[in-house]
């Protein structure tokens, strides 16, 4: 069992940044950053395999950045030039599978959710 927590959520103006943070409670191959709108899927943000190249869904390329500290089991999301449609949920997500892509399937454990909200 693999706990996940996330932080960093908040409120902010278009254009500006947030960084969330996801801490561990061991080491997982696979993690990734979900956002869930009400009423909508949840979506595949930002995901990294062991040393792999992170991979971004085609809304966040450019903006967001994914990077992870495996001495410290910790993820992060930099999030910048935010924008109004990125207001969601997001959730931490760690696997196991060194084929995971941005499916919320291939994900075991889920942190608990970290609000961003982006005012235009």
């Amino acid at each position: 069992e693999v706990q996940l927590v996330e932080s960093g959520g908040g409120s902010v103006q278009a254009g500006g940044s947030l960084r969330l943070s996801c801490a561990a409670s061991g080491y997982t191959y696979s993690m990734a950053w979900f956002r869930h709108i009400p009423g909508k899927e949840r979506e595949g943000v930002a995901g990294i395999r062991g040393g792999d190249t992170p991979i971004y869904a085609d809304s966040v390329k450019g903006r967001f950045a994914i990077s992870r500290d495996n001495a410290k089991n910790t993820l992060s999301l930099q999030m910048n030039n935010l924008k109004p449609e990125d207001t969601a949920m997001y959730y931490c997500a760690a696997g196991t599978s060194p084929f995971a892509l941005l499916v919320p399937d291939d994900y075991t454990w889920w942190g608990q959710g970290a609000q961003v909200t982006v005012s235009s």
